[in-house]
């Protein structure tokens, strides 16, 4: 599935030129459907341990409300696809569900059915795009996030056939750092590694455009490219990780084709032990200031057994090509060449993402891992200030705040270019079975009322949830009354905070 060229907004220039300029714009993604399908099989979804998808958001949204409060204009995938501001962005939305979603004959089907027009129609193009004209915004992300395909299959009674259903969830797209790079010169798409999620990369692109952001390219095959091994280190380098997921393919393509803007491109290899713990550049390495860095401590030194090494490529002049110019240098030898100074980070403190820290510039660090953030905080080379957010359900799925969180731009200088991209309105989720869009308000619904009956007791739920007591709902608080929506999802407000459950009689 290619994406469409879309018609959406001109091209904002994106780009960053250093990992601690300060970052104006970032692309998340809050858990969903697709999430929820993921955390029932979390090793076939490629997740560490199994997790809580209602702990999960809450943790994207501690993790938003600080990228916000620090100056940060943030955008959720699921909010970019749903925002609809003109026929052409709903139009555009359909044509990528239509493609995302699958209808086919069931391969036991008899002849007589594989050749009825009547069961041909309701396979075909016409009806799944009359289907789809009808669905909710909240739908099409749904079928997005999902990409369902339905099979249709003789029933013998009823309407004479029966639909079965399969899903390819998109169950990594919380991830937003891997699907693409920001360099210098802007968005490069990338081609992720694992089957499970190259889908990602039309979802992104497709929101990058619609936003109005600059896409300068995408990685063809047989190059490999995710966005964790990537790190901008100003005017005249960048760092690219090849090893388990990136390609020196990718780099190649990237240096013939102009994409990096910078005279210098350090390729990290990671040749002696490619681990899926470690799958990432930003696993094991990250940059907190212009002098200053973290780095495993087991794979510094010429001796380590799991050391990387450093091929570095120059070019002498913008209309140049690339050529080898160094080879073979250890990473830490390397990284102290260019004037970093060296905090150490353990194995062990590797493994709890101790490493995956996420710079939004102005000496400010957003970390996961307690322990890592106070020896940072602890170092002389550390002049900046560290925000410790709990982050533990997310990282069951193999990433921390880097990982999930693509900066598009960063710079003090851009306010023009942040003040032209388009403000969209944040959803409310209401959290069903583990979270999702299903339970989203659609803009357009009309409220109903219903009695309310509130047992007394005192309120053990201080954060502004209350609980239905016959399904497994939270409930946010966002009115002063009650009412439902389509999806008979209560919404209240209670002044006194002396409830402990609510029934709901409709």
């Amino acid at each position: 599935m290619r994406v469409q060229q879309i018609k959406m907004g001109g091209g904002t220039k994106t780009g960053q030129n250093h990992e601690v300029d300060r970052a104006r714009v970032v692309v998340i993604a809050g858990p969903g459907l697709g999430k929820m399908m993921g955390s029932m099989h979390p090793a076939g979804s490629l997740y560490e341990r199994p997790t809580n998808i209602n702990k999960v958001e809450e943790e994207m949204a501690g993790f938003r409300a600080v990228l916000e409060q620090s100056g940060v204009k943030v955008y959720d995938v699921r909010e970019v696809l749903r925002w609809n501001t003109c026929v052409g962005h709903r139009v555009d939305l359909e044509e990528m569900a239509a493609r995302c979603l699958t209808y086919e004959l069931d391969r036991t089907s008899s002849y007589g059915m594989a050749t009825d027009e009547k069961v041909l129609h309701y396979v075909g193009e016409e009806y799944k795009r009359h289907v789809i004209e009808e669905m909710s915004d909240g739908q099409l992300v749904n079928i997005i996030m999902t990409n369902p395909t339905v099979t249709l299959r003789e029933s013998y009674r009823d309407t004479g056939f029966t639909a079965r259903y399969s899903f390819d969830p998109l169950s990594n797209i919380n991830f937003t750092r891997d699907q693409q790079i920001t360099t210098r010169k802007g968005i490069v798409m990338g081609r992720l590694r694992s089957e499970q999620r190259r889908k990602e990369v039309d979802v992104l692109e497709f929101c990058h455009r619609k936003l109005g952001l600059e896409v300068i390219g995408r990685i063809p095959e047989p190059g490999f490219l995710e966005g964790g091994d990537f790190f901008p280190v100003g005017e005249h380098l960048c760092l690219i990780g090849v090893g388990p997921r990136s390609n020196l393919g990718a780099c190649e393509y990237m240096m013939k084709n102009d994409l990096l803007g910078t005279s210098k491109v350090a390729v990290v290899k990671d040749e002696f032990e490619l681990c899926q713990d470690r799958m990432h550049l930003d696993t094991v390495f990250n940059i907190l200031d212009t002098d200053c860095c973290l780095m495993l401590q087991e794979m510094m030194g010429e001796n380590s057994e799991t050391r990387r090494m450093v091929d570095e490529y120059r070019r002498d002049s913008p209309d140049q090509e690339y050529y080898l110019a160094r080879e073979n240098i250890e990473f830490s030898q390397y990284i102290t060449e260019q004037g970093f100074n060296i905090i150490p980070v353990s194995g062990e403190d590797q493994l709890k993402y101790g490493c995956n820290v996420l710079n939004l510039g102005n000496g400010l660090i957003i970390a996961v891992h307690k322990k890592t953030a106070r020896e940072i905080s602890r170092s002389p080379f550390f002049r900046g200030q560290i925000k410790l957010i709990e982050f533990r359900a997310i990282t069951s799925m193999y990433g921390a705040v880097h990982c999930a969180s693509q900066v598009v731009l960063r710079g003090d200088d851009d306010d023009d270019r942040v003040a032209k991209l388009p403000e969209i309105k944040p959803i409310a989720r209401h959290e069903i079975m583990g979270g999702g869009d299903f339970g989203t308000r659609d803009d357009d619904a009309k409220p109903a009322s219903c009695r309310l009956r509130v047992s007394g007791g005192r309120n053990t739920q201080p954060h502004g949830y209350a609980q239905k007591v016959y399904g497994r709902v939270r409930i946010p608080v966002s009115r002063t009354h009650v009412e439902r929506d389509s999806l008979a999802l209560p919404r209240v407000r209670f002044e006194d905070h002396q409830c402990l459950r609510l029934i709901l009689y409709h």
